[in-house]
């Protein structure tokens, strides 16, 4: 019986199906992209709100306003660049464990909209102290990390399963290609 299916699936030409379930993975991956990469732009931002740089700290009072330099120490950066990717290896494995016990199509679903609302989390992350706001954007960063991380492998896995032999290279290729706009994305 499952050689019957995949031999029919091998035999199928291209529908309109395919070019949706490639939309729609790609889209998803773009979204991945942009959201693992949009950080240290962020990051520069919340810089410039909450951290004043010392070596410029003796020379505040001679230098004018607009010229003093705020960054955000470079440990800082790399912990919230971090958590997203070991929320991205958690979800790997967590995701992908639930895809092969519940279906794909159910957890992928689960993966994208814990992406959305982690990432609209990340917006919202706006305290009054820096470590409130360190604290709440590094916990949804994970969160959106795991989601993320749930993405990968189930968007190749189903593009896989649907594709014919022929194609299923290119269709994998397309949707994979998308993290180079989403990263061209975050950096505009």
């Amino acid at each position: 019986m499952a050689l019957k299916v995949l031999s029919a699936l091998d035999a199928a030409k291209i529908q309109l199906y395919h070019f949706k379930a490639i939309i729609i993975a790609g889209m998803g991956l773009f979204t991945d992209a942009y959201d693992l990469f949009c950080i240290p732009p962020i990051m520069k931002l919340i810089g410039r709100i909450y951290y004043l740089d010392h070596h410029n700290s003796d020379k505040c009072s001679v230098m004018p306003k607009e010229t003093q330099y705020k960054t955000t120490p470079t440990a800082v950066v790399s912990t919230l660049v971090s958590i997203a990717l070991l929320g991205t290896a958690v979800g790997q494995l967590v995701f992908g464990r639930l895809g092969d016990r519940a279906g794909r199509r159910r957890v992928y679903g689960l993966s994208l909209g814990m992406m959305v609302l982690s990432s609209l989390a990340c917006g919202f992350s706006i305290c009054k102290t820096r470590n409130c706001v360190l604290v709440s954007l590094g916990f949804f960063r994970f969160l959106l990390g795991v989601g993320i991380g749930g993405d990968y492998p189930l968007s190749a896995t189903i593009m896989s399963e649907f594709a014919n032999k022929k194609t299923r290279g290119a269709f994998i290729a397309a949707v994979f290609s998308m993290q180079g706009l989403g990263i061209l994305a975050s950096s505009i």
